[in-house]
């Protein structure tokens, strides 16, 4: 449903005019719009917040109990410390309460809806009209420029002027749903260098000649450990006709890059020797096949594939098989190691890893050092989390900094009326 819309030009510039009314944007809409700021939020798509619509299975898995900055990666990983310890998972579940919108925790500090995450976008909604914003939607922007001190926007709706602009477009990630590179490309017009993006927490793709073998895999799901660069995960593994998803799998994506080899452990749950030990002991049974011995361990069609890949024949008895065998079996579970050919690109990739340099913002308000009244937040920003509700934590962190400093400074200098 389209929002209250203007057109013409505004003859009094804005206090700040915010483009991108997805998670960051609207919360340093709704900050800042009630810390007495006259604000304008921009954006242009038909419907609002669609990535947080989607998000969760249509639930909104909106923080993580478990947030720190141990969990982000960015080219400074120190960055999001302010930011985030000024805005904690505490500080959304408190507005969330606020609005008597139920929740649940479902894995590992990762909080949902009870509902419809429908219900995350009336309450964001809601707190931007507590605080008098403005909407243009849709609108798209045509250009970012300069006249006088101010900030001059060209947008399908007339020219507007304002003394502050928050870029909170997000990254290229899920096209169909609007992504773009526009805030790439006004921090590039600016001349603020941008870490290069790349899809993150997207499911990881082989050469077709080389996952054939692996294709009547397809479906099977089970909890792996998987490494590759500084990261290392314990979560459920995917296996597909393309290559491998799965919450293991988005997470290691972030610390992918090409060339890079995976290390997977597909049975974490025998540590060290553990198994082997475990099909030699299996051995006293002299009528148990391979087969049904390891089918017992592992999801039946995975030990079957797998002892079919290591030219094992799973119908022979256990017995008969040597332990050398049986110890080069475990050890091919434990240490199975592949390099991808590729992602699934932006249209799988729920975030985009990348994007504005942190070096050229304030680690406390987001703003551009040389740039100022320029600010940058959420996504397009190179600071990108886990998987579980930590990139929506660090939307709502970086929107509330950059919302709180647009306030702050309005109740200092006077409002612009």
């Amino acid at each position: 449903m389209p929002e209250r819309q203007l057109s013409g030009s505004a003859r009094t510039p804005w206090d700040a005019i915010i483009i991108g009314a997805g998670a960051a944007g609207m919360m340093c809409a709704a900050v800042a719009g009630q810390r007495g700021a006259r604000v304008l939020l921009i954006d242009h798509a038909q419907r609002l917040a669609e990535k947080i619509r989607i998000s969760g299975g249509g639930r909104c898995n909106f923080t993580n109990l478990h947030t720190q900055p141990e969990k982000f990666l960015s080219a400074n990983p120190h960055f999001c410390r302010s930011v985030l310890a000024r805005y904690a998972p505490a500080d959304f579940v408190a507005l969330i309460r606020k609005h008597r919108i139920g929740f649940h925790e479902k894995h590992k500090g990762q909080l949902f809806c009870d509902g419809s995450s429908e219900q995350i976008i009336d309450m964001l909604r809601a707190e931007c009209d507590a605080g008098g914003v403005r909407w243009a939607m849709p609108c798209r922007v045509e250009r970012i420029g300069r006249r006088g001190g101010f900030f001059e926007l060209a947008t399908d709706q007339g020219t507007h002027l304002a003394q502050r602009v928050v870029i909170a477009t997000g990254g290229l990630s899920i096209p169909r749903i609007g992504a773009t590179d526009f805030g790439h490309r006004i921090a590039r017009q600016f001349g603020l260098r941008i870490v290069p993006p790349a899809p993150a927490l997207v499911p990881l793709t082989f050469a077709a000649d080389a996952w054939r073998p692996f294709v009547p895999l397809a479906g099977i799901s089970l909890e792996v450990d998987v490494r590759c660069g500084r990261g290392r995960f314990t979560e459920d593994l995917l296996f597909t006709h393309r290559g491998l998803s799965g919450p293991a799998i988005l997470q290691i994506s972030s610390f992918w890059n090409p060339g890079d080899a995976l290390t997977i452990n597909l049975a974490p749950q025998f540590p060290g020797g553990a198994l082997a030990n475990t099909l030699i002991a299996r051995k006293n049974d002299s009528r148990q096949s391979l087969a049904n011995v390891l089918g017992g361990l592992l999801p039946r069609r995975l030990a079957d594939g797998w002892l079919a890949l290591q030219n094992l024949r799973g119908e022979q008895r256990i017995a008969e098989t040597g332990d050398k065998a049986l110890r080069a079996l475990a050890g091919s579970l434990h240490g199975w190691s592949l390099v991808p050919s590729g992602s699934e690109g932006y249209r799988k990739a729920e975030v985009t890893r990348g994007g504005v340099d942190t070096d050229e913002l304030s680690q406390t308000t987001l703003e551009a050092k040389r740039v100022p009244g320029l600010f940058f937040i959420g996504e397009v920003v190179d600071v990108t989390g886990w998987l579980g509700g930590y990139n929506f934590q660090w939307a709502w962190a970086s929107g509330f900094a950059a919302g709180e400093a647009i306030g702050s400074r309005l109740q200092r200098s006077g409002p612009m009326r």
